[in-house]
């Protein structure tokens, strides 16, 4: 797995990398809103993680997930404080943390 010194850099290397969609967190499922589709957490995989620390405080993390589909759509989802800054609890915020943890 690549290693980036910014989340920029990060993000331009996997959209060249085929990994072209944002995605967003819903409450039960990883939305992506240009295909106006939703995904449960059984129907993609985290590929890639990537942790940034903020340059004041290191627990201001932006923490970056390349995601594949099961249909082969291929993004990114962002979280600006990391996954554990949300508060919801749903199977697809669990994958994600399971993601982190490792």
């Amino acid at each position: 797995m690549p290693a980036y010194d910014n989340l920029i850099e990060a993000l331009a290397d996997l959209q060249a990398r085929g990994y072209e969609h944002d995605f967003n967190l819903g409450n039960e499922a990883l939305l992506c809103p240009a295909l106006a589709t939703s995904y449960g957490p059984n129907d993609f995989a985290v590929k890639e993680l990537h942790r940034f620390e903020g340059m004041t405080a290191p627990d201001d993390s932006t923490v970056l997930y390349a995601i594949e589909t099961s249909t082969g759509v291929r993004g990114t989802l962002v979280s600006a404080y990391g996954i554990y800054a949300d508060t919801q609890v749903s199977e697809v915020m669990q994958k994600l943390r399971a993601a982190y943890r490792n």
